[in-house]
């Protein structure tokens, strides 16, 4: 059912919360700290790469701290997600990590990551402030890794993998995206293998954000084909747990405590709930991952606004929300922006 709205626009209540129009309050800020990567997924980006942003355009780290600064003091953010392109490319994470978890109130932090180098950071990152990560994961094939990614870089995953949960870094959790007739074979193998080694399995569904445009609905697994799946090697019960804004349905695997979860973004939207907010690593805001639209803050940030006129901005392109994502409507258009440069 979709949110009705709370108020008319134009109406937005007096409040300092980054509120919609529907009544959905963004608490969780997505940061995207570069749109640079080291893998090449095929349903991602062409084996040659994109064309990356100048670096001039991209926001220096004190430009990041602040709009952070005021993001978590000002309005009302408490869950932070550095992402990218791939995060720990950026030469500054450690010390944005650090200084985002000295902030009054003290956010969680969270990093999503295709786990490569991640096996020598694990303890320095956990030590600067980092919770918890997300690791994009597709295959435990190695061969089938190289081809999706175009990069022979499976080992270097694994061991990113088994540093994060060794430094503390839980729950550590495993993103999964399944591609018909490429690795939809490895839905079983790959839950096997995060219940044996204590991470969280998250399936989601493939959404059209590649740079190349290619999405075709005919080759996403829905969520009831993984479901299907996992049924026939596994006992899956409903998760006791509230799901509240998380974007991912639960289900105990045999009985738990292991847990998988599948993100069916496309065929089982769950905006009515989305408590999230972006900012791409160019100064961009962005109330939705397909907004069609989005606010400069780094030009007002650079041309010298104070506190309130950046939270303002902040606050109005949220109220500017649609109820949806609409990919299941006629004459959805796809964002110009891939997701390697909006941030997962």
């Amino acid at each position: 059912m979709p949110a009705v709205p709370a108020e008319e626009p134009g109406q937005r209540p007096d409040t300092r919360a980054l509120i919609d129009s529907f009544g959905r309050v963004a608490t969780d800020l997505r940061v995207s700290l570069t749109d640079r990567c080291n893998l090449r997924c095929t349903y991602c980006m062409p084996a040659e790469g994109l064309d990356w942003m100048p670096s001039d355009q991209v926001l220096t780290d004190e430009e990041l701290l602040r709009l952070i600064r005021i993001a978590v003091t000002e309005l009302g953010i408490t869950d932070i997600r550095f992402t990218g392109g791939e995060p720990l490319l950026r030469k500054g994470i450690t010390e944005i990590i650090a200084r985002t978890a000295a902030l009054a109130p003290r956010p969680t932090i969270s990093v999503t990551s295709n786990g490569i180098g991640l096996a020598k950071r694990a303890v320095e990152l956990k030590e600067a402030g980092l919770d918890r990560v997300n690791i994009s994961l597709d295959t435990i094939d190695r061969e089938l890794f190289a081809s999706m990614t175009r990069r022979d870089r499976l080992p270097h995953v694994l061991a990113g993998l088994a540093a994060a949960r060794e430094a503390g870094l839980s729950p550590v959790k495993v993103n999964t995206v399944l591609l018909r007739g490429v690795n939809d074979d490895e839905a079983v193998p790959l839950l096997r293998f995060c219940v044996e080694h204590g991470y969280q399995l998250r399936f989601i569904e493939q959404m059209p954000l590649d740079a190349q445009h290619g999405w075709n609905r005919a080759n996403m697994v829905s969520a009831n084909e993984i479901l299907d799946k996992l049924s026939a090697a596994f006992t899956l019960t409903p998760s006791p747990r509230k799901r509240g804004a998380a974007p991912a349905e639960r289900w105990l695997v045999d009985g738990g405590p292991a847990e998988v979860g599948v993100i069916a973004s496309v065929t089982r939207p769950f905006c009515e709930a989305c408590d999230r907010t972006r900012l791409t690593a160019d100064g961009a805001l962005r109330s939705c991952l397909f907004s069609q639209v989005e606010t400069d803050l780094r030009g007002p940030l650079r041309a010298g606004a104070d506190d309130d006129e950046i939270a303002g901005l902040w606050r109005g392109e949220m109220w500017r929300k649609l109820a949806g994502h609409q990919i299941n409507e006629a004459g959805f258009a796809q964002p110009i922006r891939p997701m390697s440069a909006i941030g997962g």
